[in-house]
């Protein structure tokens, strides 16, 4: 094990939104040294929110990178966007983290994003610690969302700190585990740089002894390594806790909880300091599984630099001064400046002409990127968000990420007919570099139709297009994207024979389409028989292109398909003189509608997850509003002195809904919503969309 690896931390920020998660990066820059003044999101001055919109808007919108040293180690941080039209910021920055710092509002506790994050990091088993942020505010209570964790997340959580104080008279916590006080004295000149530790105050020492006494058991509860010193002594020492904290929570059996209030310059020292103690090193995560090139088996990668080199790109983004920049998670070997890798979905080499490291929007230029390092390669050529660049002695690929499907659309078109090339320029770079941005030609319409996962994730492309892209378009109004799909089986031979261009292009295909579980996305396949029969790879990946052509569009009315398995069993007649690319590709899309319009297809429409906090006596008047919505409420609790109602609502009823609840409950209701999942639209939903 390298000592310099063991001292690296790749972790994210991640949270609902408003939970504090850009105003706690921003303390730990200050403390590390990396600013000398904090930002506030209020001002428009935060390190990480560098987008114009991040400013205008208060929230984060895109993932940001930046490097910081504490106590010997070098933390990389991923700062994630908390809003639910962002959360593919949020997936595939955990997907190259090797921990999280989940943070919760101190008044809100477990809210419906943080539910998503928490899912999220679950998928891809990041271990992770708990900061309980807001401590400050009105309604505060560490004990409640502790309780929200273990009930609503079940989470083995368990604090380490107690608050000092509540609301206004906040000033620091108790350490579970060295079992001292850390206080901070408040001066905002000083910006909380400066603390005080101590004894624990006298009124809350038997709070503390029971709140050890609990960590301690529950450890040891999930450590094998500490049980028989529990057992024996009933306590352990500091010295033996901290490894124990440290395996657990690395293991995902234990979820540290820390509390503070970040804006208040109270409980980051600790957070960094738990950062470096519990979270894993890129050398204490499970070696990396991916996919032989050759031989189509799982093959596994270690995280270190003598490895061969196997790295993923999991995000670009647009620089206006160099162009594209493509993040990078180095999992095994060295990428370095001026070397080849090679890219197993396009079997090309690129060359690696600049890397570099990053703190928000400036770089530093450096040589390599070692095993475990996160970091950015400029002038890449034919790469996209989800591929591998590895080594071509033994090439491999990694899972790709799969980006969610979007929403919500708008009919998008140029100012003037000139700048329609530009536009769509501009378009395939957002794209690019955001996968759940997509945009199509309605072939009936003529229009281009730009995809998203909501209202302000459309909002927020529009405005770049303008901005960064100095290209002006005229837009409609949000619609809700709906989906179809299949509901049976069905099998389908199709013949295309026509000439063109004085040329005859002919081939009976036989296609299979199925209907899969919800949220399975598309699955397209060549049968083993047709792999046999047409050997060519250029004919295979023809056929395969014309299904997902198919898919596209679907039989009803244009809608993408999903949750549908499509496979070309045989080629029933095949004439190599006649049968090209151009007959099987158009026999597998044409093929593929015959077969889908058989196999009785539906419309599904997005289910929204809704959370509104409402004082009592406007409970009636929310519920009646939802009810006339399609909604479904599936749980009502007291949360303090407010109502909290989770419910299931179709999206296409959600539209001016902030203001409506404003309405009805004279502006003391707010409410925030997740896309759930797709499900079958009823009949009246399904009239409406075929009449339009």
């Amino acid at each position: 094990m390298s000592s310099e690896l063991s001292n690296v931390r790749n972790i994210g920020i991640v949270a609902h939104i408003d939970a504090g998660k850009t105003t706690t990066t921003e303390r730990i820059l200050l403390y590390t040294g990396k600013i000398h003044h904090a930002g506030d999101v209020h001002d428009a001055n935060t390190t990480t929110d560098f987008m114009i919109q991040e400013k205008e808007h208060g929230i984060t919108i895109q993932s940001a990178a930046i490097s910081c040293q504490w106590n010997g180690h070098d933390i990389n941080i991923i700062d994630t966007p908390g809003h639910v039209d962002f959360t593919m910021e949020v997936e595939r920055s955990l997907r190259v983290l090797d921990g999280a710092v989940c943070v919760f509002c101190a008044v809100g506790g477990v809210q419906p994003q943080s539910e998503t994050v928490w899912r999220q990091a679950n998928r891809y088993n990041v271990p992770r610690i708990a900061f309980v942020n807001k401590m400050d505010r009105m309604g505060a209570d560490f004990a409640r969302v502790v309780g929200e964790l273990r009930d609503k997340l079940k989470a083995n959580a368990c604090p380490i700190e107690l608050p000092i104080g509540r609301e206004d008279g906040f000033k620091g916590v108790v350490d579970l585990v060295n079992m001292k006080s850390v206080t901070w004295a408040g001066d905002d000149a000083d910006q909380g740089q400066t603390f005080t530790v101590g004894d624990i105050p006298a009124e809350m020492k038997d709070e503390a002894e029971l709140a050890r006494a609990e960590l301690v058991e529950k450890v040891a509860d999930v450590d094998e390594g500490v049980m028989e010193a529990f057992l024996e002594k009933g306590d352990l020492t500091p010295e033996e806790l901290v490894p124990a904290i440290r395996r657990a929570t690395i293991s995902g059996a234990f979820v540290p909880v820390l509390c503070g209030s970040s804006f208040k310059n109270k409980g980051v020292q600790p957070l960094l300091d738990a950062i470096c103690a519990y979270l894993p090193a890129p050398t204490d995560r499970p070696p990396v599984e991916a996919t032989d090139l050759k031989s189509g088996e799982k093959v596994t990668r270690k995280q270190e630099d003598s490895e061969l080199l196997t790295s993923l790109v999991f995000k670009i983004a647009t620089d206006p001064f160099v162009g594209r920049l493509f993040f990078v998670r180095v999992y095994g070997g060295v990428l370095k400046k001026g070397a080849n890798a090679y890219n197993p979905r396009t079997k090309k080499r690129e060359r690696i002409m600049k890397i570099v490291r990053l703190f928000a929007d400036d770089r530093t230029e450096v040589d390599e990127l070692r095993a475990g390092d996160i970091g950015a390669i400029v002038g890449l050529k034919e790469v996209t968000t989800g591929d591998t660049l590895c080594s071509e002695m033994k090439p491999c690929h990694l899972e790709r990420i799969v980006a969610p499907q979007p929403v919500m659309f708008m009919a998008i078109e140029p100012k003037s007919s000139a700048d329609k090339d530009k536009l769509v320029e501009s378009m395939k770079s957002l794209a690019a570099e955001d996968p759940t941005c997509q945009f199509r030609e309605d072939e009936e319409t003529g229009q281009t139709i730009l995809s998203g996962m909501g209202e302000l994730h459309l909002e927020i492309l529009v405005d770049r297009l303008k901005r960064e892209f100095k290209c002006a378009a005229n837009v409609g109004r949000p619609m809700v994207s709906y989906c179809e799909t299949v509901t049976k089986g069905a099998v389908k031979e199709f013949t295309f024979d026509r000439e063109l261009g004085g040329k005859r292009h002919a081939v009976t295909l036989k296609i299979e389409v199925k209907p899969l579980e919800r949220g399975k996305g598309v699955k397209v396949d060549l049968s083993r028989d047709f792999v046999n029969l047409v050997t060519e790879k250029r004919l295979q990946d023809c056929v395969k292109q014309g299904l997902e052509d198919g898919v596209v569009t679907g039989v009803l009315a244009r809608y993408p398909m999903t949750d549908i398995e499509v496979t070309c069993l045989s080629a029933v007649l095949f004439d190599p003189e006649v049968s090209d690319e151009v007959a099987f590709r158009s026999a597998a899309m044409m093929g593929f509608r015959e077969a889908a319009e058989a196999a009785a297809p539906e419309f599904l429409e997005p289910i929204m997850k809704l959370e509104i906090t409402t004082p009592p006596e406007s409970v009636g008047e929310v519920l009646g509003d939802l009810n006339g919505r399609r909604g479904t409420v599936l749980s009502m609790d007291m949360k303090g002195d407010l109502q909290v109602v989770n419910a299931r609502v179709p999206l296409a009823s959600m539209f001016g809904y902030a203001t409506a609840i404003r309405s009805l409950t004279k502006g003391r209701a707010s409410s925030s919503m997740e896309t759930d999942q797709f499900e079958l639209a009823p009949k009246n939903v399904r009239e409406e969309i075929l009449s339009k």
